[in-house]
């Protein structure tokens, strides 16, 4: 007989430990308050409109009071909810998981609400002991050594095949950078080398730099480095799935003598560089551990040397609301991550010595929202054509598609951002 392949991608599926999604005797206890609920909802909207299909069959317009997106909405029962202020995005993303709630188009959705973040407030994230519950869960999740480990492969090592399945052709898995005004038509592989080239063009490379890059990725940046400025480069990572990709890689363009990759945390750098480059992933290594991140940059770099990063940040605004609320992406996507405010990453960097160059800092958060379309654009496209790598469930797919359209939205509504900035060494 035939062993069945093993199902893949499970591991985020089973994230949430089902212990902190909400559940229907919740919204059965809490169903008659439902109408404070959509009307906390429609006065929380200021821009864009909710057009709402409720489970008893009315309709209702929630907003529709300035211009906006317009998000349509069927709830066939009152869990979602329920679900939504007890769970937050967590719970919002079971109810859609479980067809308690459908849409069209759910991007919308995540753009209003993030749109309209300072009138809602609160609402959509997790209260009372739920958001307690998901925040201790998120803790131990948190980037220590060990822990950064397990993260990295939670989420990189769900295999080269999967993410060459939507990816472009540079395998770049980090924000593009479009011309302006953002057109359609124009190729994500140029833009993301663009992206690239506008990082690189910050650290004053000259031949034979030495050039670290923390977060190597798949090796798209170190092959650009190397080729086009002639930089010496080392990149690290913790996935051995992207080391064996980017090594290849560089291997097929007879660069390896230019560049080489380790399994390496970036605690653990030895020596000194000319330059550092590290595309979103301050982000990811928790708050915990932002000093440490700045102080291993600031390490690494020689004295007088630059540093490019590019970094994904939220509302200076909402980030204490932020930082108490363990939500979607860092319950099933990135475990032990959390966005940083511009503040506080300039505040971190300065205290580790590092010149953090404001005339220099470049936002592009819209462009990340055509970045997450064309993926999801490519994803689904890879689905309805068949090319799903063997083991990957309709589960799984749903889960991928809304953490896509979820990122979109909120890129969109403006609440989170991405950015460029220099810094450099005394």
């Amino acid at each position: 007989m035939n062993a069945q392949p093993p199902v893949r991608g499970q591991h985020l599926l089973l994230a949430d430990r089902r212990f902190a999604t909400g559940s229907s005797w919740v919204a059965r206890l809490l169903a008659p308050g439902f109408q404070r609920l959509l009307d906390r909802i429609d006065l929380g909207l200021e821009e864009g409109a909710i057009e709402a299909t409720l489970p008893d069959g009315s309709f209702r317009v929630l907003g529709g009071r300035k211009p906006g997106p317009v998000a349509i909405v069927e709830l066939r029962n009152w869990n979602p909810l329920i679900r939504l202020v007890t769970t937050g995005s967590v719970g919002w993303y079971r109810s859609w998981a479980d067809g308690e709630w459908t849409s069209p188009d759910p991007v919308p959705i995540f753009d209003l609400f993030m749109r309209n973040r300072h009138p809602l407030g609160e609402l959509g994230r997790a209260q009372g002991p739920l958001r307690f519950f998901n925040l201790i869960w998120h803790a131990f999740r948190r980037n220590s050594r060990t822990n950064a480990r397990r993260n990295i492969a939670f989420h990189y090592d769900l295999g080269n095949d999967f993410y060459e399945l939507w990816l472009d052709r540079t395998m770049s898995y980090s924000s593009a950078l479009f011309a302006e005004p953002i057109d359609a038509a124009e190729p994500i592989e140029r833009a993301q080398h663009r992206k690239i080239t506008a990082l690189l063009d910050r650290l004053d490379l000259k031949p034979g730099a030495k050039l670290l890059e923390i977060g190597c990725g798949w090796g798209g940046l170190a092959e650009v480095a190397a080729a086009d400025y002639g930089a010496d480069v080392t990149g690290i990572t913790l996935s051995v799935e992207q080391k064996a990709f980017a090594d290849a890689r560089l291997a097929a363009g007879g660069l390896s003598d230019h560049a080489h990759f380790e399994i390496r945390d970036y605690r653990d750098v030895p020596g000194q560089y000319d330059a550092v480059a590290s595309v979103e992933m301050v982000e990811a290594v928790g708050e915990k551990y932002w000093p440490t991140y700045m102080e291993a940059i600031a390490r690494a770099l020689k004295p007088g040397g630059r540093a490019a990063i590019q970094y994904i940040e939220i509302d200076d605004d909402i980030f204490e609301s932020y930082r108490t609320d363990a939500d979607f992406i860092q319950t099933y996507i990135f475990p032990g991550g959390m966005l940083i405010s511009e503040s506080r990453f300039r505040a971190a960097a300065e205290k580790a010595g590092l010149r953090w160059e404001a005339s220099s800092r470049h936002r592009f958060g819209l462009h990340y929202a055509e970045t997450l379309r064309r993926w999801r654009e490519s994803f689904d496209g890879a689905i309805a054509e068949g090319r799903l790598p063997t083991g990957f469930d309709e589960a799984f797919v749903k889960l991928w598609r809304f953490y896509l359209m979820y990122c979109e939205g909120g890129f969109a509504g403006g609440g989170i951002d991405v950015a460029q900035v220099t810094l450099v060494k005394a």
